[in-house]
């Protein structure tokens, strides 16, 4: 029997767009091309505000294709405003997300209803979001500087993405149960890339609540999508204003009081050490980056040297950014604030050196009596 798209999709999913009508129409014709069985699914398209074709573009795609192809408007700019407003509109019980520069595998649609069957405790689901390059790639770009393209690539092997293993899944290739947005909320607004800004948190920030909730993801390798990458985001200064951007957010999220040193989620430490609201380990942080750097410029090895750099420009804005929002509750001077964080530094430091001594006195230790 044949399945009624009009009321019953299995998977709704949204693109939210903007000015990129040309792209548009690839991923749509890629999306279209599905091979998705006896899986039925919607395309909730959003439009975010533009000021291109993009509306002639849908209603082009919605004539041949009817009730399958959903137009939206949002006003509101922002990605976590357009992908919140498809998920109103979105009619299935499992919402998958892509991004309007992005070709999605032929199976992409089937491969996400698969992986939830076969996961049926997990939340959401990611996958493979594989480059195209448009030439020659540089040669300090190698995979430890895939972050700011939003490419990923784990691996072959599926693993579960949890409060142990917190590995961000991305939403050019990202789908959740559609309970999951009554459990834990939306994406964020205050953490989304509006326009032509660089970099954004909303995607991670959404599983590190379900995390926290006690939920989980699952990175399957068999989900997959590629996509084009820009020539201008294989430039080293697109690089550098990424981690800038990227230390903004993850300072709103207060990411680094979140991670453990061994990388697993935790509740946010309340660390004694604090210099303009920042742990004093973040400083150690940015000066051993730096340190290996230095290092790495000296053995002129060019791709761990951009990779240090840019670790430690990401501390330096989080410590900036922490410093604002400090700035604004603080109610003493910073250079109070610098005499408070050497105090407690310093009594941090006789109180280790006092416990490695143990207890004091001439008697201490030696079992002799004091009479």
């Amino acid at each position: 029997m044949p399945v009624d798209l009009a009321t019953s999709p299995a998977v709704s999913v949204v693109i939210s767009t903007y000015n990129r009508c040309a792209q548009l129409r690839h991923t749509l014709e890629a999306l279209l091309s599905q091979q998705s069985r006896d899986v039925s699914w919607e395309a909730v398209i959003v439009d975010n505000n533009s000021t291109d074709d993009t509306p002639e573009v849908v209603a082009s795609f919605a004539h041949r294709h009817g009730a399958r192809i959903h137009y939206v408007f949002e006003p509101r700019q922002g990605l976590s405003f357009g992908r919140n407003a498809g998920i109103a509109q979105a009619r299935a019980p499992l919402v998958a997300f892509t991004d309007d520069d992005v070709e999605p595998a032929q199976d992409w649609v089937l491969r996400i209803a698969q992986s939830f069957d076969e996961h049926p405790r997990a939340d959401f689901i990611g996958g493979k979001v594989l480059p195209r390059w448009p030439g020659r790639v540089p040669g300090w770009l190698t995979p430890d500087h895939w972050s700011p393209l939003a490419l990923v690539d784990y691996g072959d092997e599926a693993f579960a993405v949890n409060a142990g293993k917190p590995c961000c899944l991305v939403g050019a290739n990202l789908a959740f149960r559609r309970e999951v947005f009554d459990r834990v909320g939306l994406f964020a607004p205050g953490l989304q890339r509006v326009r032509d800004g660089i970099g954004s948190a909303e995607d991670y920030d959404l599983e590190m609540r379900v995390w926290r909730a006690g939920g989980q993801g699952v990175y399957d390798p068999n989900v997959v999508v590629a996509t084009e990458v820009e020539p201008g985001r294989m430039t080293k200064a697109y690089h550098r204003r990424w981690y800038a951007g990227h230390g903004r957010y993850s300072a709103l999220m207060r990411l680094k009081e979140c991670m453990s040193p061994d990388g697993t989620l935790v509740p946010e430490r309340t660390l004694p050490s604090r210099l303009f609201g920042v742990p004093s380990f973040v400083y150690v942080e940015m000066f051993e980056s730096v340190g290996r750097w230095m290092k790495a410029v000296l053995r002129r090895d060019e791709s761990s040297a951009f990779y240090h750099e840019n670790r430690a420009r990401h501390c330096l804005y989080y410590i900036r950014q922490r410093y604002q929002d400090d700035a604004a509750r603080r109610n003493h001077s910073a250079l109070a604030e610098c005499f408070q964080f050497i105090r407690s530094v310093a009594r941090k430091r006789v109180n280790a050196v006092m416990s490695s001594r143990g207890p004091s006195g001439p008697l201490a230790g030696t079992g002799q009596s004091s009479r």
